[in-house]
């Protein structure tokens, strides 16, 4: 695969990718706002109403487990392939596509971090919750793993871009 066609690839992947954890991110956050109407109606003593939470939110969390163990392989091949192009094939032409990639490598940043607020919240509420079993420690897990991978996206755009400037012509505008 030619550089500028694993630059494009990466892009796509990078955008499907943001996408998903944008939707992620508005589904946790649904169950934050439950979670904490759960919390309020135990305390006060109220029958709590929401009574398929627990089966829904372990539902949510074990499909995002299941997704991103089918995402990561194809990162891992795609980030594999970008370290194996020598560095004096990332030439001046790539330069815009490289900058492009780098761009949406900061937007999903930007929607990771979003995950990760809402991931702090849900959490925030979880500690007075004890009436059901809920898999936090998976969701921490699923968290951890979209973080990373993020950094790791955000690493390589980075390097390519950077790659492909020292590449340009002087006179390049």
């Amino acid at each position: 695969m030619t550089p500028q066609e694993l630059v494009d690839q990466t892009a796509t992947h990078c955008d499907a990718l943001r996408i998903f954890v944008q939707k992620q991110t508005t589904h946790l956050s649904d169950f934050g706002r439950r979670l904490k109407q759960i919390v309020q109606q135990l305390r006060k003593n109220i029958d709590v109403r929401d009574t398929n939470f627990a089966i829904e939110f372990n539902q949510f969390v074990q499909d995002l487990r299941e997704t991103l163990d089918k995402r990561e392989p194809v990162w891992t091949e795609l980030r594999g392939q970008l370290r194996q192009i020598p560095s004096k094939c990332w030439t001046g032409e790539l330069s815009l596509p490289a900058k492009g990639l780098n761009s949406r490598a900061k937007v999903l940043s930007k929607a990771c971090d979003e995950f990760e607020t809402e991931y702090d919240a849900f959490c925030k509420e979880y500690k007075s919750f004890t009436a059901a079993k809920l898999n936090v420690w998976l969701l921490t897990s699923c968290q951890t793993d979209i973080a990373n991978l993020t950094g790791k996206i955000v690493f390589v755009a980075r390097e390519i871009s950077r790659k492909t400037d020292q590449h340009r012509s002087p006179y390049a505008e």
